[in-house]
């Protein structure tokens, strides 16, 4: 079997470029049963080019735990036979990739611009920004906190009535590039606000008596890139000294035991932690402003995909935070209600006991800051499609995660500290 995964290897130390074309491109499903299992996919790794959907680090990879990644076309018959060998339980999730990437558009709705229930372009969301502001001035303003490696402005958008002494809600989506439906969901929240705004008791209430800040991308240059040369790419598009290797993971360059654990001083690494916390302008940013707003931000939400998860801190440490039993509670409730539209099931939990340990994420951070409601979605699903979502879910994706938001804002809301 070695001498197979010796093979697999010589055929790949080439540099390798992105070839646009996804074609044949497989997504492999393994459930490695013991240790040496775990080391067979250890080696796959450091010889080939492995790109890990979940967990998103070989790293983090421990027996009985599901792990989704992708191969290329030509590696991946060898790489099915190694399997074989090794006796390894798999499916193939994906068979062709390209093919589930065209599949992605099957959305029935035809606009030339801005749609809810299509995936858009980063140009049209930054449009889309300035049109909702614009048509609901008493409802939306419209901000610029910072810019991004490759100078686009970062957008942020405030929901609420105007009042005095108002508490807020940071929500945030798109830190990995490739999460399109992140980046969906708050474009869906703002119509919601703008749209229920008088209609809905809950969500009048809501932005009656809290504002909601909301960062429709944080990662834009990276969110850019996948839309025109790599759907997969994750990490931001900053140049690293001393590689050719570009990007930073901007949800493991946060001050919160920053590159401790399940993230990777490599510049080459999915999970690279950066130079340095907030080394990246898109993260440094972000914090900047949080910290500006200290005094007011009573709760975090930030929005990725895939998994179907609810999590809350502590991702760098198995020790849980101090308020344990009151986020479990909130996170229990918030799933039911997500369940109660479309059954669709969430796990939920502290980050390191649900997934995996993974060091410098903005839910632990802002946590460590005295937000003490800080959560992360995963939104749908749990490995069919993975990161190519089809847009004809999008609509039943963003309706059942509001239902959660809401359930969270509205806990937040009466019990203000």
């Amino acid at each position: 079997m070695w001498a197979l995964l010796l093979l697999i290897g010589a055929a790949s130390v080439s540099a390798h470029l992105q070839d646009l074309s996804f074609d044949g491109q497989k997504v492999f499903r393994v459930i490695p049963q013991n240790d040496e299992q775990v080391e067979i996919l250890n080696f796959l790794a450091s010889i080939m080019e492995v790109d890990f959907w979940q967990p998103d680090s070989v790293t983090t990879v421990r027996p009985k735990m599901q792990v989704d990644f992708r191969v290329e076309a030509e590696k991946s018959f060898k790489v099915e036979d190694l399997l074989k060998e090794s006796g390894m339980e798999y499916q193939v999730l994906i068979d062709n990739l390209q093919a589930a990437l065209d599949a992605q558009f099957d959305s029935k709705v035809r606009t030339a611009g801005h749609s809810y229930e299509k995936y858009n372009d980063w140009d049209t969301i930054a449009a889309w920004t300035a049109d909702i502001a614009a048509q609901n001035p008493d409802l939306v303003s419209r901000s610029v906190i910072g810019e991004t490696y490759e100078g686009r402005p970062m957008y942020l958008l405030k929901l609420g009535k105007s009042g005095s002494n108002k508490k807020a809600i940071f929500v945030d989506c798109g830190f990995h590039a490739r999460e399109w439906i992140s980046p969906a969901f708050c474009q869906w929240f703002v119509k919601e606000a703008v749209e229920t705004y008088g209609k809905d008791t809950v969500l009048t209430t809501l932005l009656n008596k809290l504002d909601f800040y909301v960062l429709p991308v944080v990662n834009i240059d990276g969110y850019v890139y996948t839309w025109t040369n790599d759907r997969m790419w994750r990490k931001t598009r900053s140049k690293n000294a001393g590689t050719v290797c570009v990007g930073t993971d901007p949800n493991r360059n946060f001050d919160a035991g920053w590159c401790t654990v399940g993230a990777s001083k490599s510049p080459c690494a999915a999970t690279y932690c950066g130079s340095a916390p907030e080394s990246e302008k898109e993260t440094k940013a972000l914090a900047d402003f949080i910290r500006e707003h200290l005094s007011t931000i009573k709760a975090y939400l930030t929005i990725h995909s895939y998994s179907q998860l609810l999590l809350f801190p502590y991702s760098y440490t198995y020790s849980l935070p101090s308020n344990y039993q009151e986020l479990n509670s909130i996170a229990s409730a918030a799933s039911k209600q997500l369940a109660s539209l479309h059954n669709t099931k969430y796990t939920y939990g502290p980050g390191a006991k649900t997934i995996y340990p993974a060091a410098g994420g903005s839910d632990d951070w802002a946590y460590d800051l005295g937000i003490k409601y800080s959560f992360t979605f995963e939104l749908r699903d749990t490995g069919r499609y993975g990161f190519l979502l089809p847009e004809s879910q999008i609509k039943p994706t963003c309706e059942e995660t509001i239902l959660a938001v809401k359930y969270i804002a509205n806990y937040v809301l009466e019990h203000l500290y």
